[in-house]
């Protein structure tokens, strides 16, 4: 009798490292190409930020709080805002760089359209947007901030706050440009923005585009009342650090009212020089200083008197040149140089010099939406053109920020939690090559099966897809809170 299952049956090969090692694929100059693919995008990280913004209600939102009366027939109003959002998030910070995506199908898809629409459409629709229109940005902003934390599960009690103004240089003749500070580009006119940041989470809290003026008072209390109002629900300390250009009793004032400890740096007067002179000195072993010393001081105008705080350095070399400008922090007298700051808070001198210093990550979050997301390019001339553009570049910078929020580690604490630039995401995260498919009525994104971060984009995905909303907000997608 003869065994047919026996004979029929193939023989195994043998599992080893050399029966499944492919060959490596030989590219050279003779290799042929061709423009027959299809659906092919460059832009495939762009899936968790069209998943984050529609989960959140980022359309609703939009058409809520900002009426435009503009009919528009290319794409309706929030697919141009959308679009303008995106596109800076990619790394176009101008409008005539939309045609370098007109016809990209990672972008066509989110927006809906066959072709994105040309620059002189968004140039137009840009143009017919009122000066209010940057506000309700902010105020779209301040709503996601509060979303994007409840589904984050941030649970941040006390929280430090950096505000800072920079230049920015212009080239053309744009209005409100003026002849004012700019050290690198003596003589040329700029734009100084105000902005304040959110040192644990590096979010852009609140701002605006000003002209090339030094603030005043009045406008710095205005930005200060705008920043708190606009923090998420549940802080209860806000701590608050600023630069010498915010040294003025208007300032000191909104920070008394709204509860804030802050620390700023002085600046010099003839006043403030005789309080230091007569001051006690005393050595100061923890910090760089030579001398440290407080005292009690009430600055001509100011309602009240502060503690001031002071380190001074004994001068070793000898003086600048004449007309280099004096650091901001530093100011001179023939014998010493000082750092001085006013405060409201109790901790000691060390501790509080220390506390300040942490501010100087306020400059390079203000690098990054400069050199990123596209906040120092000033499109057009018109001034309420400008102030729209500056706050969907904060926007795109802030959608990274959220991002990484999202992608954080469960276990995940402030001291370790990191801070990835756009930069960075963009090479990790969002330059990724994919196919996009059509089949049976369903559209699907494949990626390549090489992509070293599958695990973490697969969980972004996951995340941001459980996101749903309550009847009391939005429920959490992680289980472990984010607190200080």
């Amino acid at each position: 009798m003869k065994n047919t299952k026996e004979d029929s049956d193939k023989t195994s090969a043998r599992q080893g490292v050399q029966r499944v090692v492919a060959e490596p694929l030989k590219i050279g100059a003779s290799t042929p190409y061709d423009f027959s693919g299809r659906n092919l995008t460059a832009y495939g990280g762009l899936l968790p930020v069209a998943t984050m913004l529609e989960k959140l209600g980022f359309q609703q939102l939009l058409e809520e709080t900002l009426t435009i009366g503009r009919r528009t027939r290319a794409m309706p109003a929030y697919r141009f805002v959308l679009g303008m959002v995106l596109v800076l998030y990619v790394g176009f910070s101008r409008l005539n760089h939309l045609r370098f995506v007109e016809r990209e199908p990672m972008l066509t898809g989110i927006l809906k359209v066959p072709r994105v629409p040309p620059q002189c459409t968004f140039w137009r629709f840009l143009a017919a947007l009122h000066l209010s229109m940057a506000g309700r940005l902010l105020r779209v902003q301040q709503i996601l901030r509060q979303r994007v934390w409840q589904t984050a599960h941030v649970d941040l009690k006390t929280i430090p706050l950096d505000t800072d103004t920079t230049v920015n240089t212009l080239f053309g003749h744009q209005m409100g440009g003026r002849k004012g500070y700019n050290p690198k580009n003596k003589g040329k006119k700029s734009y100084q923005p105000m902005l304040t940041f959110l040192a644990e989470t590096r979010e852009y809290i609140g701002g605006e585009l000003r002209n090339g003026d030094r603030p005043t008072g009045a406008q710095i209390a205005r930005h200060l009342e705008s920043v708190f109002a606009a923090l998420p629900k549940g802080i209860e300390t806000m701590c608050a650090r600023a630069d010498s250009g915010f040294y003025c009793a208007e300032a000191v004032q909104a920070y008394a009212k709204a509860g804030v400890q802050f620390i700023l740096s002085a600046r010099k007067t003839s006043r403030l020089i005789d309080e230091l002179r007569a001051a006690q000195w005393t050595g100061s072993p923890k910090t760089d200083a030579d001398g440290q010393c407080e005292f009690r001081y009430q600055p001509e105008g100011w309602d009240q008197a502060y503690r001031f705080i002071a380190l001074r350095y004994e001068k070793k070399k000898a003086a600048t040149a004449e007309g280099q400008p004096e650091q901001y922090q530093l100011f001179d007298t023939p014998e010493y140089s000082y750092r001085v700051f006013v405060t409201n808070m109790r901790e000691g001198i060390a501790l509080l010099t220390w506390f300040y210093n942490q501010r100087a990550g306020a400059e390079n979050l203000i690098k990054e939406a400069k050199n990123d997301a596209g906040m120092a390019d000033h499109p057009s001339g018109r001034w309420a053109m400008n102030c729209i553009f500056f706050q969907l570049a904060m926007l795109a910078y802030n959608l990274n920020c959220w991002l990484m929020l999202f992608n954080r580690e469960e276990q995940a604490t402030l001291e370790t939690l990191g801070h990835t630039t756009l930069a960075t995401s963009r090479l990790r995260f969002l330059f990724l090559a994919a196919r996009i498919w059509r089949h049976a009525g369903r559209i699907g994104i494949s990626y390549s099966d090489h992509y070293a971060e599958q695990s973490l984009f697969d969980r972004l995905m996951l995340r941001l897809r459980a996101i749903a909303a309550s009847a009391d907000g939005y429920l959490p997608v992680i289980s472990a809170a984010l607190r200080c």
